[in-house]
């Protein structure tokens, strides 16, 4: 799996920054509000239909900035002070006792990398770090004996529940991050915040993962757009997805690479092999209702590559869309189930 650079959505056209509404007619017709900022080191951009005073407003605007705060304070690997990095820093192999929130993922963590044999792994930090994508970037790649002593400190079978709501490293040296599915556990968070206040018709996006519920502004399902994964040129959409009660998320090569003496090296790190990756997938996307899994299984089914992961997401009943570097273009596979939301439902 990858730790992602921090990033912005991509994949749909936005309004404006800050908060502001699509004005229709003076009545008590839902409007079209839209939310954004900063938080977890990307953008969040959330639109909301309904109909909302002025003091609302503002009291959702709040809500949205308190929850993206508080997992910052649970998640961050870039806080020193953070809950996931006190638990990096713990080398005592004792029961470490977890917030609700730091629990919930790593759960979902931790039964993601179990499916799929590994593909998917938290503890991958390392390596990421050691191929010059982590908060220090290296200047050269590591050689044979560095990346088979980073190996040491790398897999998530290291790892262990320790009574109900505590989790144990069985080796010291473990440290976890949780940047390939933290945007979509954050956007999660801020639809359960949206729906304690009655607000179910809202599109939510944070890092480019998204989660749409109930229908737009328009009355039908929200349309989102799937970028063509080509660095370099202007964004285009690749195929448009029609999701409700719906998330979706793309992981994809062609953003986060580096080049060192004329060799281009993907974000992407196999913890199988502890290199970047070398297949032929430029990106895949998949559709879940829980915007946490969607990301994580699209880092996942990006490590699989184009065959293994078409199997597995064949397996799992994923909704879910490659784009395969072909000679001269891209070819183009998808899960049985996702061809129903290339259609407004």
């Amino acid at each position: 799996m990858t730790r992602r650079a921090p990033r912005s959505a991509r994949r749909f056209l936005l309004l404006a920054p800050s908060i502001c509404a699509v004005l229709a007619a003076c009545s008590p017709q839902p409007r079209e509000y839209l939310f954004s900022g900063p938080a977890m080191g990307t953008q969040y951009n959330i639109k909301v239909v309904a109909v909302l005073s002025a003091r609302e407003l503002q009291a959702v605007d709040q809500a949205i900035r308190d929850v993206l705060a508080a997992l910052d304070t649970k998640l961050s690997n870039y806080r020193p002070d953070s809950e996931l990095s006190r638990f990096n820093q713990d080398t005592s192999c004792q029961p470490f006792a977890l917030s609700p929130e730091t629990e919930q993922v790593f759960r979902i963590a931790l039964r993601i990398a179990r499916e799929s044999g590994g593909a998917f792994d938290i503890t991958v930090g390392p390596l990421v770090d050691a191929w010059g994508f982590g908060p220090h970037p290296a200047a050269q790649p590591p050689g044979d004996a560095e990346l088979a002593a980073l190996r040491e400190r790398v897999g998530y079978q290291h790892l262990e529940w320790a009574g109900e709501h505590a989790i144990r490293k069985k080796r010291p040296e473990i440290q976890c991050d949780f940047s390939a599915l933290g945007p979509g556990y954050g956007v999660d968070c801020i639809a359960r915040a949206l729906e304690q206040r009655g607000i179910h018709r809202y599109m939510a996006e944070l890092g480019g993962e998204v989660l749409a519920k109930g229908l737009n502004a328009g009355g039908v399902p929200w349309r989102i757009g799937i970028e063509r994964p080509v660095s370099g040129e202007e964004e285009s959409i690749q195929r448009t997805v029609h999701l409700r009660d719906m998330a979706v998320a793309t992981s994809g090569d062609y953003r986060n690479y580096r080049e060192v003496n004329g060799v281009r090296y993907s974000h992407h790190i196999d913890p199988a092999t502890g290199r970047p990756l070398t297949h032929p997938l430029a990106s895949v996307s998949v559709l879940h209702p829980h915007c946490a899994e969607a990301d994580a299984y699209a880092t996942t089914l990006m490590v699989l590559g184009p065959d293994k992961g078409l199997a597995f997401a064949e397996a799992q009943h994923l909704p879910a869309y490659f784009i395969v570097h072909k000679e001269g273009g891209f070819e183009e596979r998808a899960t049985p189930d996702f061809a129903q939301y290339e259609q407004a439902r």
